[in-house]
């Protein structure tokens, strides 16, 4: 499958005259995916776990095969372990508050990386003020990574929790998680790797990794809007007390108490985002039909061709690893001395997408000593045409501002 027949299963990439640079954001969906969820509302749209009559009982293998579609994709052992949610940011919150509140107490250390989405960093502010336990800090070095003196000098004997983001998703670095979960496994700590940036790019295992939790949206890998996926350790979530108090959750509800069901549904109260359950097995389907040794070729090729020439143009600063093996999706810049929301809304006037602010990283931001970045992320439906429009883009901003730019 080449990168014209790939491109004409994106309908709104044919339908608008865009080069569309903001995937870290949100990918866009391939028709497949699109009937997918079309075909469950025509065919067989019912609540799951609730009827014994044949509509819902076909809803609820559908919801429930593809989560074993899920645990096989991430090679989970055990198909319990996947638990669907809104998105990361969800996953993240039930993480905090069902593990978090529960296992930490006064003087335990958190650890996050400072590259970390507010989603992987504000939960954990509060239940380090809830607990009385410290959160810490792993901080990059001048080629934007976490090196291995600053993870062994962070993580240490009294650290309980490791948060730390697989890829970023401002700077692209990919971090060597596997790495750091054994590490913090040798002092005694769980690690939350947050995968939505990575998992769209690059397999993950997260039986190889070791990961106690790992946490991905649908959205960023072709799936529809408000589908996410928390999973967990099946030792771990056992022991953990529901986040989500409601229906389908429990087993025996009495007047003064309640038991809770098994899992998955312990995790999984009240009707759940079915369509997007759906969308999410067809996105996995498509990606596995790509293939992700093809899905790095395209983005390679196009990624290597986008830091080449932007790196031509002087009055851009890139913030981005020298190390390109060790970069992934995202290159993240600034026009000198003008504020990227300017920048971003002249390439939009020129059908050039990308985000620009902070990124949802503003610790990162303020490490760096900046406010914000325009940030172009790519996937494999993005070609070397998409970059030579953005940096003609770019050369018209610069040429419209820099009478007004102070040297």
């Amino acid at each position: 499958m080449d990168i014209k027949e790939i491109k004409k299963d994106f309908p709104i990439l044919q339908n608008n005259n865009i080069a569309y640079l903001d995937s870290g954001a949100t990918t866009q969906k391939p028709m497949q995916v699109i009937k997918a969820v079309e075909e469950f509302y025509e065919k067989y749209n019912a609540n799951p776990h609730r009827g014994a009559y044949t509509l819902s009982m076909e809803a609820t293998e559908i919801y429930e095969n593809t989560r074993t579609k899920i645990a096989k994709f991430i090679n989970a052992k055990h198909r319990e372990e996947i638990i669907f949610s809104k998105n990361a940011t969800e996953s993240l919150n039930l993480i905090a508050y069902s593990y978090g509140m529960d296992n930490l107490k006064k003087d335990d250390e958190i650890v996050l990386s400072i590259m970390e989405h507010h989603s992987n960093l504000v939960p954990w502010q509060k239940v380090s003020r809830v607990t009385g336990s410290k959160l810490n800090y792993m901080y990059i070095n001048e080629n934007f990574e976490l090196s291995d003196e600053e993870i062994e000098s962070k993580i240490t004997d009294k650290t309980k929790i490791v948060g730390i983001t697989h890829v970023s998703n401002v700077l692209g670095t990919i971090n060597n998680v596997k790495k750091i979960i054994k590490y913090a496994h040798k002092k005694g700590s769980i690690v939350v790797v947050d995968a939505s940036q990575s998992i769209p790019h690059m397999k993950i295992d997260v039986q190889d990794l070791d990961a106690d939790f790992l946490v991905f949206s649908g959205h960023k890998m072709l799936a529809p809007l408000g589908i996410g996926i928390l999973y967990g350790k099946k030792e771990i979530l056992n022991k953990m007390n529901p986040f989500l108090m409601g229906g389908d959750m429990i087993e025996y509800v009495y007047e003064q108490e309640t038991t809770f069901a098994p899992l998955p549904n312990k995790f999984e109260a009240g009707t759940q985002n079915v369509e997007g359950v759906v969308g999410l097995g067809a996105a996995i389907d498509y990606i596995e039909n790509i293939g992700y040794d093809k899905i790095h070729e395209l983005e390679k090729e196009v990624i290597q061709y986008a830091i080449q020439e932007l790196s031509k143009l002087e009055y851009l600063t890139l913030y981005l690893t020298p190390n390109l093996e060790n970069h992934s999706g995202v290159i993240s810049f600034n026009i000198k001395g003008i504020h990227p929301h300017d920048v971003a809304s002249i390439l939009d006037l020129e059908g050039v997408c990308v985000r620009s602010g902070n990124h949802c990283a503003q610790p990162l931001m303020r490490f760096l000593g900046i406010d914000s970045t325009c940030r172009a992320s790519f996937y494999f439906y993005n070609t070397k045409e998409d970059v030579t429009r953005l940096v003609k883009a770019l050369n018209k901003a610069y040429d419209m501002f820099k009478k007004y730019i102070i040297k």
